[in-house]
């Protein structure tokens, strides 16, 4: 029986990655995935340091199509992108009629001191000067805008796979900040459990946090013993940002999956989304 693996979360030279999307694919085919997807992140009307440039989107389009093409027979290619949820600037459907599929995420959360887009999940410096100067260190309150913000994506702006959900838990040290474990905290992730799926999105399970930050999955395994409940289906992506890491801390994570209960991943092959049975040496078609 053999085995492969799938990555539909990845980034190169078009945004905040490094080396060309055919790099990518050549690493892919060397790591065993068989389906793999171009994520970029989408351009958005302001200045930051990670997104695509508008002017580059037909370009980064057109050379991922042509990739389908060059490598078709030896591994299975999808063009998404990773798409903002700014309300009223930018959302999954302001692509989706260009992408094979949409990853929706939020990064930003209102506005900063400055009055520009405040970046929650950027450096920690960062956040906490946009926490205390502009929140007044209401860590609560921001918790509650981000995940009501989630929820408004998923049933307003439905995106086909919702990424990193709890990412902005990087910037709570040991805790520092608040308690994952506390009354109101599973109160929201719950509420936000629920109109996921509502909405039937797929939730992807991240690995980025463990390979680059050395803290956990996103999301975590509290969230994702209750998303089991929901049968809320999953993926496994890498956020990758380099092609060294397209499938890092893929084999741990399979099998943290499969103790929480999950037997089987959603993913895009064949042009169709599909439910695999997967385990630690990773997914498999055979019986």
């Amino acid at each position: 029986m053999s085995h492969f693996w799938t990555n539909y979360h990845s980034h190169n030279y078009y945004c905040d990655g490094v080396e060309s999307p055919e790099a990518q694919v050549q690493a892919a085919i060397q790591q065993g995935v068989q389906t793999f997807g171009f994520s970029s992140h989408c351009p958005v009307p302001f200045t930051n340091g990670w997104s695509m440039k508008r002017d580059r989107l037909d370009e980064y389009l057109s050379e991922a199509r042509a990739l389908k093409e060059k490598y078709r027979g030896s591994i299975e290619l999808y063009v998404g992108l990773e798409i903002d949820y700014i309300p009223g600037v930018c959302g999954p459907a302001d692509f989706a009629d260009q992408l094979d599929y949409t990853i929706g995420s939020v990064h930003y959360l209102g506005t900063n001191w400055n009055g520009e887009p405040w970046e929650i999940d950027g450096a920690t410096e960062g956040f906490m000067k946009g926490l205390v100067e502009v929140h007044d260190g209401d860590i609560e309150g921001v918790l509650r805008q981000y995940y009501a913000l989630l929820r408004q994506m998923v049933q307003q702006d439905r995106p086909d796979v919702v990424g990193h959900l709890d990412k902005i838990k990087i910037h709570n040290i040991q805790g520092s900040l608040y308690d994952e474990e506390s009354d109101w905290y599973k109160a929201e992730i719950d509420q936000t459990l629920d109109a996921i799926a509502e909405a039937g999105c797929i939730v992807e399970v991240n690995t980025r946090g463990v390979y680059k930050k050395t803290l956990d999955i996103y999301p975590s395994e509290a969230i994702l013993k209750r998303m089991r409940e929901r049968d809320i289906p999953i993926m496994i992506n890498s956020d990758s940002h380099t092609p060294a890491e397209i499938t890092l801390a893929f084999v741990d994570t399979a099998h943290q999956l499969r103790q929480i209960g999950y037997k089987m991943v959603r993913v895009l092959v064949q042009n169709e989304w599909k439910d695999i049975p997967f385990d630690k040496d990773g997914l498999s078609l055979g019986n």
